[in-house]
């Protein structure tokens, strides 16, 4: 049967260590690998489920797991990405139609998000139920990759981290103006105020979800003459700022918008400002974003490599001072959410359904997979207009990061009194 044969051949060629069993929809059992751990076993319900497998295995495997075709008897989807994964540092890329495929995605990820198409792919996946993030993520609903700078540190703290490790960057002074595109559910911006006491934030985000729970928290420690919040797009943005941050937001962007983005926070940023754009993005050759993550998590995404996001940036007239890449601080991160989000299924389920729980898992494990054994990384890009506005070494940052503890820790003992 070609199916199975196909099947053979590509797992044969992928899972090296460990072992996978497979049982086809003819009732045919198959073990690949070396008899190590970890050990999975999956069966097959239909031989539809396995040619589609075959032709398309980016998109399918999400797929087949989630609808109950492809069952997973023994281990869990994150073991089954593993034993793919591990060795390859890729997928069955050796499967039929593999570069059609990316000759179309490559096209398609040309198509611009323009500011309705990113209202709608936004509103797509962070104006789910408040409550479903508050059962995975840290107190301070920070959703993107957390900071892990010693090793037993919880996801709290990596995720406080995160936060001082990027004012420290922004080298945010008293009175400083920041704009924050893409601000989530406002951790960041109230950080910025209340910690690294800037003068006003302004933050802008296309979630309305968001923009409802940011504004509450901004009242609720009586900062709403310093920090606001907008409903609004980059594009459409005014002002002048000292500092700009952005954080989780360039993966929706997508290529055909590189230039307007940088453009739009070029004219944004006053002449001797600084920008700390911290982003998904890969550590190979430009590729196109998972299809599966495409349709069914994040429309519209892309994660850049270096050498896409470049040129936009020179075109714009911006320059790169600093670059740092994260390397499997998201996989610690995505492992912590993961967890957490297992542990409170029961709840999850009480909120939605069982497809969207079995999405929610194979999201967060191939995201997972994504940083521990494929190129996923995550980059923090310093920009700024003029060569001159940051220190001539890296020294400031431990320096700034010391100084940010410090005033956290005081103002915790002030809550505390």
């Amino acid at each position: 049967m070609l199916s199975e044969k196909l099947l053979d051949l590509a797992f044969t060629r992928a899972v090296t260590h460990g072992t996978l069993e497979m049982t086809t929809a003819s009732g045919r059992l198959s073990t690949f690998g070396d008899g190590s751990e970890p050990r999975v076993s999956i069966r097959f319900t239909d031989l539809a489920a396995q040619m589609a497998l075959c032709l398309h295995p980016e998109l399918k495997l999400g797929e087949l797991f989630v609808d109950g075709r492809l069952v997973i008897e023994r281990g869990t989807i994150l073991d089954l990405l593993q034993l793919l994964l591990q060795d390859t540092h890729g997928t069955l890329d050796e499967l039929p139609l593999h570069r059609l495929r990316r000759i179309r995605s490559a096209m398609m990820r040309r198509a611009e998000n323009n500011a309705a198409r990113s209202r709608r792919n936004v509103a797509h996946h962070y104006d789910l139920d408040g409550r479903l993030y508050s059962l995975f993520l840290d107190g301070d609903r920070q959703y993107s990759c957390a900071y892990f700078d010693h090793a037993d540190a919880s996801l709290e703290e990596a995720q406080m981290a995160k936060k001082r490790h990027i004012a420290a960057k922004l080298m945010v002074d008293p009175g400083h103006s920041v704009l924050d595109i893409g601000s989530g559910w406002g951790g960041m911006g109230l950080y910025l105020a209340q910690v690294a006491e800037a003068g006003s934030v302004k933050g802008i985000t296309l979630s309305q979800e968001q923009l409802e729970a940011s504004r509450k928290r901004s009242a609720t420690a009586c900062l709403q003459d310093r920090v606001h919040f907008e409903l609004q797009d980059y594009r459409a943005t005014e002002g002048s700022f000292d500092r700009i941050v952005s954080v989780g937001m360039f993966e929706h962007v997508g290529v055909a918008s590189y230039d307007a983005y940088f453009q739009a926070s070029r004219k944004l940023l006053k002449e001797d400002g600084v920008m700390l754009l911290h982003t998904i993005g890969r550590s190979g050759m430009p590729y196109p974003t998972n299809p599966w993550i495409t349709k069914y998590i994040f429309p519209g995404g892309h994660l850049p490599v270096l050498s896409e996001m470049m040129p936009a940036i020179e075109r714009a007239g911006l320059i790169v001072t600093d670059v740092e890449i994260l390397r499997l601080h998201y996989a610690y991160t995505l492992q912590a959410w993961r967890e957490r989000f297992m542990a409170h299924r029961e709840e999850v389920m009480r909120l939605y359904d069982e497809r969207f729980c079995r999405i929610w898992e194979c999201y967060l494990a191939m995201s997972e997979s994504a940083f521990r054994w494929q190129d996923a990384v995550v980059f923090q890009l310093q920009l700024a207009r003029r060569n001159d506005v940051v220190p001539l070494t890296r020294d400031y940052i431990a320096e700034r990061e010391a100084a940010l503890k410090e005033a956290e820790e005081n103002m915790e003992l002030m809550r505390s009194a």
